[in-house]
């Protein structure tokens, strides 16, 4: 019998893994921290397997100590009788609120298990829709920024929580940064937006993300050379109207490139 820690994804139903349907169809309990997570959920199984459960809306934490305890406590049996999900947008351990309830049963109902099954995280939902390629060799870093705070530092990041865009945005470019602003990504409520104007995102929304990278910053991959015009002074630097040899021998492009052919330009 086990707890399962469920990654619904950012929020489409439709994004949610073979692995975390199959989780919450079988599950005898599904419970939800938020009306957003729920709705998800909603779209895999009947409303009468929902379990309810209260988090107050605080920075108190004795307040949240207790709710989480109080959380733990109704979980708990359910979970030693059958197997019970607790369902999160995104991954469970990505800026996620399981962490809370992991840490509680792990203090206080140490007998249940618990597994993991992982989610389409924020973090490459939002490089998804903005078309970010993050490199092979490149650095990236999670920070928070929420209330206006303005995280420096790395070449790369990707803030959550950019409660205050304005604020942030003043930061970042300050320290020289380029920022990209992305809203509700992928998510059936309320509408989608991806932005350099922080101006068009000023209202406070906890699912607020933003890409920051160095306005200097210059990374020159091997294959950049295909999307020129005139890669090394001829038309076709790859064979130049000639078969490719080695050794006199004629050379399969497509073994030698790894490309399998077909439609290999990637989806967006």
């Amino acid at each position: 019998m086990t707890l399962y820690g469920v990654g619904l994804g950012p929020g489409e139903a439709d994004l949610v893994t073979v692995r975390g349907k199959a989780v919450l169809e079988d599950a005898d309990v599904v419970y939800s921290p938020g009306r957003l997570s729920r709705t998800v959920a909603l779209n895999h199984v009947d409303e009468s397997k929902i379990g309810d459960l209260d988090f107050p809306m605080t920075k108190d934490e004795e307040k949240l100590r207790a709710a989480w305890k109080e959380a733990a406590a109704e979980i708990a049996p359910n979970a030693r009788d059958g197997d019970v999900a607790f369902v999160t947008l995104g991954d469970p351990n990505v800026y996620s609120t399981f962490g809370h309830l992991r840490r509680t049963i792990d203090a206080f109902h140490p007998e249940v298990d618990l597994e993991i099954v992982p989610g389409v995280s924020a973090v490459t939902a939002f490089a998804t829709a903005m078309g970010v390629e993050i490199e092979a060799g490149a650095g990236l870093s999670l920070r928070e920024a929420a209330s206006g705070a303005s995280p420096t530092g790395p070449d790369r990041m990707i803030l959550f929580k950019v409660t205050d865009a304005p604020a942030t945005h003043e930061g970042l470019v300050e320290a020289g940064y380029d920022v990209t602003y992305g809203r509700r990504l992928f998510m059936e409520q309320g509408e989608s937006v991806v932005t350099d104007d922080p101006a068009d995102i000023d209202e406070r929304d906890y699912y607020t993300l933003a890409y920051a990278e160095k306005e200097d910053l210059e990374v020159e991959q091997a294959t950049a050379a295909f999307g020129t015009d005139d890669a090394d002074g001829s038309e076709d630097a790859a064979t130049d109207g000639e078969p490719v040899t080695d050794g006199g021998e004629v050379v399969d492009l497509e073994r030698a490139t790894g490309f399998e052919g077909g439609d290999c330009g990637g989806q967006r």
